[in-house]
């Protein structure tokens, strides 16, 4: 396989270096329903879904089976609101239990009524297929070199902006400031943290200063493989929150998942979430250079729990890692992306070194 390709970032249709591109989109133009877990199956060792393996923790999975005892009665949101409430120094009224971060974008989708709705990319789908559903037309802010946000290249006229941060799938983590940087009269900007316990500290998240107009997005899955169960929250403006609680459905958080959220806001777990990240960051840094190394183009500066690659025919290269036992996402159905691009889990030292080799095999 030819891998004499450059580790600067390369220049695409997709993603020029060196500014970003605005402009409406079709709907069809890529698979906005397609994510990771389509890419995994019986026998192959999973790169493709961004759940920290051995997950949910014993700990977890305990307080789990022992919540079915409660299934008889109608599920009561207090006491884990309120725990979210203390873990992020907010009120109570600023926050909203969701069932997972997808329900958040499918409740703002409903409670809002942009004119203009902007979604920051290459990132994760589901806020665009959930403004789409709802009726809504969605102009797409593509980042370009390095995918770094230059608040200018949204339009001014938006009054919705929807970005990631640490942003899926290329595992940009955008300066706070950046960020808030958005904000303006009239505007709401939405930004989904569903990585950001995967950073030591946190530094660059919004959820404790919450700037007003801002919307901040957060999902348990990831951290604490909870994918099946569904949990998240939403913090905003009390005025947002009883709006967005309108829309939602009763009883949408399920017991199991109300107690699940209680506990990951516990002190011993944010402790937990604290070290995997640290460990993560470590072994992150490792298989960047090593993929590096090989001539590929890593995004820099990866923060969450993946790194996207730039290769030539990445979607052949994908082809030949399912046959020899190894699922990666595909990057081609993230817009702003193409197909020579890929998402690639980080794993333990043994896994990744397993897919090392794998590559080595196909001559890269």
């Amino acid at each position: 396989m030819d891998t004499s390709m450059r580790t600067d970032p390369p220049r695409t249709d997709s993603a020029r270096v060196g500014s970003a591109r605005t402009g409406s989109a079709r709907a069809d133009d890529v698979d906005l329903r397609h994510h990771g877990d389509a890419e995994v199956g019986s026998g192959l060792v999973d790169f493709a879904v961004n759940v920290r393996p051995g997950t949910p923790p014993a700990w977890l999975a305990e307080r789990l089976r022992a919540s079915v005892a409660d299934l008889a009665a109608y599920p009561d949101p207090r006491p884990a609101r309120s725990a979210v409430a203390r873990r992020h120094g907010r009120a109570v009224e600023e926050v909203l239990l969701t069932s997972g971060a997808a329900e958040a974008f499918v409740l703002l989708a409903r409670a809002l009524r942009p004119r203009r709705a902007a979604i920051v990319h290459p990132q994760f789908t589901e806020p665009e297929a959930a403004l789409r559903a709802a009726g809504h037309a969605v102009h797409r802010v593509i980042l370009g070199k390095d995918f770094t946000l230059d608040p200018d290249a949204v339009p001014r006229d938006a009054d919705l902006v929807v970005i990631g941060n640490p942003t899926n799938p290329t595992s940009v983590l955008h300066p706070a400031e950046t960020i808030a940087a958005l904000a303006r009269p009239g505007r709401t900007v939405v930004v989904d943290e569903a990585f950001m316990d995967c950073v030591p500290g946190e530094p660059e998240t919004l959820a404790a200063t919450l700037p007003p107009g801002v919307v901040v997005i957060r999902s348990l899955t990831k951290t604490w493989g909870l994918a099946g169960l569904r949990a998240g929250y939403v913090l905003a403006e009390p005025a947002l929150i009883e709006r967005l609680a309108e829309a939602q459905p009763l009883w949408a958080v399920s017991t199991p998942a109300l107690v699940a959220i209680q506990a990951c806001c516990e002190p011993s777990a944010l402790a937990e979430a604290e070290r995997w990240a640290a460990d993560l960051a470590a072994e992150r840094e490792r298989l960047a250079g090593e993929l590096t190394a090989r001539g590929l183009y890593v995004v820099p500066r990866a923060r969450a729990s993946f790194l996207c690659l730039n290769m030539p025919d990445a979607l052949g290269v994908r082809a030949l890692l399912r046959e020899r036992g190894y699922a990666v996402r595909r990057g081609d159905t993230f817009p702003g992306l193409g197909p020579d691009w890929l998402r690639v889990a980080v794993r333990d030292r043994a896994t990744n070194d397993a897919l090392l080799e794998a590559l080595g095999e196909l001559g890269i």
